[in-house]
């Protein structure tokens, strides 16, 4: 995820949104958002779009989940992409996660994330995970999951490329047992 800094574009905080499971007609303006966003590398965006493909071309198979923030015009704000991890017993990874720069700092992620944690806490879901890099452009987003609970809990050395590592943080979900 990557916020923007600047203020020009901005929409003011008095938003309604809503917060709904991916649809069909929303797919062209997710792909809109993940390409504008200027921080996902192609195959980043590439990956992107076959997991919202698949999101809708296989909902049966649940495993992956988009929730999708419009304001009242119906503009989208954001959306958050996650899923089960398989073999795993109630263990999910956060995919992605992207907010439009016009709508940073209202609060969409963190709606967007309170919504995955309620969805995979009445999956009983214990944890999620989310990897992100180290380079400079996703300082954003590890400042993000840091304010939001999420603790680091691995970095593996030039993971993506030398001198990107992939850093894997982790959110205990709270009061659920297996």
């Amino acid at each position: 995820m990557y916020l923007n800094t600047s203020d020009e574009y901005r929409i003011t905080p008095e938003l309604t949104i809503t917060i709904r499971p991916l649809i069909s007609h929303d797919k062209e303006k997710l792909f809109l958002l993940v390409r504008q966003r200027g921080i996902f590398n192609e195959k980043e965006i590439e990956v992107a779009i076959e997991v919202i493909e698949d999101t809708l071309s296989f909902p049966e198979k649940k495993e992956y989940f988009t929730f999708c923030a419009f304001d009242s015009a119906d503009n989208l704000a954001g959306f958050i992409c996650f899923g089960p991890i398989p073999m795993t017993d109630g263990c999910y990874d956060l995919y992605w996660i992207a907010v439009d720069e016009k709508f940073s700092r209202n609060g969409i992620g963190k709606k967007l994330l309170a919504s995955m944690e309620n969805f995979a806490t009445k999956e009983k879901a214990r944890r999620i995970y989310v990897d992100t890099s180290s380079t400079p452009p996703y300082a954003a987003a590890r400042n993000f999951y840091e304010n939001h609970g999420f603790c680091v809990v691995s970095v593996l050395q030039d993971f993506y490329r030398p001198g990107d590592d992939k850093i894997v943080y982790l959110k205990e979900i709270a009061g659920v047992t297996l």
